[in-house]
């Protein structure tokens, strides 16, 4: 019953416009001289079946469509059934199941996304205790404080923070982006200072090779933390003293280079294609007991979102390079 009602309320608008072709062609008989009943009558007759016969042979096409939406599904096999019988329908349950495919691919990607923010925060959390649980250590030890060492403690946690921080507004990058021309040079000598008691205690010096001219268009800030990873890693990653971090730039016709090369332990192999992977740590990360697998994931989805290509080269024993290309704007 419900169904006739919706099919009814459907139709009425082309019912009414029935009458009115009807009473329009039979007023033009009418003015025109023509009055014979009997006929007008067998034809408003004519009209009336030939529109019924039309209404009913249509609602009987859409009659399993009322039903499906009258009935309000249970499970999303009920939303998507494939009963359709007319055009109309049929691109109506095409647009139906598009929609749920949409649907689930942006639903994977918000559990992908929590999953991801979750499993951070629990290794971020669990790394953090180490430093902390040091600086307790230093605390209750009689004598002096050694502040040194509790400076690199807390390096680590400022470290730990801005990455977790960084994560954080991953998802909402576009409104925290400001793109303008800033000197590549400026840029990195201000990373390099803020890094500079990491490369002291490790006793790893850094090389600058950019040109003072060269300007890049891009997201200063995010930048920062970009080229803040890789001289992190790279410092991390290299186990003997005196080694150093070469940091250079190229002008090409394609656009600017800049380069940030070390003299550590490498990457291997097989491990080279996965080191953006979120959460991968490898055999270098085993051998440190301190990567959460997420810089170069979240480097490589900064790179992304700036438009920039992140390219990542290594040897085992020799080093690794990483290079950033900037397009000229």
């Amino acid at each position: 019953m419900q169904g006739v009602k919706l099919f009814a309320r459907d139709h009425a608008g082309f019912v009414l416009f029935e009458v009115f072709i009807v009473a329009f062609i039979l007023l033009l008989y009418w003015l025109d001289g023509f009055r014979n009943v009997d006929t007008a009558i067998y034809s408003i007759i004519i009209s009336i079946v030939l529109t019924c016969t039309f209404l009913a042979s249509r609602y009987v096409m859409r009659q399993s469509y009322y039903q499906k939406v009258i009935q309000m599904p249970k499970t999303m096999d009920d939303a998507l059934q494939n009963n359709a019988k007319t055009p109309e329908h049929m691109q109506v349950e095409l647009y139906m199941h598009e929609l749920y495919r949409i649907y689930q691919l942006e639903a994977q990607e918000l559990y992908a996304k929590q999953n991801r923010h979750l499993q951070f925060m629990n290794q971020w959390v669990h790394q953090m205790k180490t430093p902390l649980a040091v600086m307790e250590l230093l605390l209750q030890e009689e004598g002096p404080l050694d502040k040194k060492s509790v400076e690199e403690e807390v390096e680590r946690l400022k470290h730990g923070l801005e990455s977790v921080l960084m994560n954080a507004r991953l998802d909402t990058f576009e409104e925290d982006m400001k793109i303008e021309k800033v000197s590549l040079k400026q840029i990195v000598t201000g990373v390099v200072n803020q890094h500079k008691r990491l490369f002291i205690t490790k006793r790893v010096f850094p090389t600058i090779d950019i040109d003072d001219m060269i300007e890049v268009t891009t997201d200063s800030k995010w930048l920062q933390f970009i080229i803040g990873q890789f001289l992190t890693n790279a410092v991390k990653y290299t186990f003997e003293e005196g080694k150093k971090v070469y940091i250079s730039s190229e002008n090409s016709d394609h656009g600017v280079s800049l380069k940030i090369r070390d003299e550590g332990i490498g990457i291997p192999p097989n491990d080279l294609k996965r080191v953006t992977k979120a959460f991968f740590t490898g055999e270098n990360g085993r051998k440190t007991g301190e990567s959460t697998g997420m810089g170069l994931f979240l480097a490589q989805e900064i790179c992304k979102k700036l438009d920039h290509h992140m390219k990542i080269e290594s040897q085992v024993d020799e080093g690794t390079t990483i290079t950033i290309y900037f397009k000229y704007s």
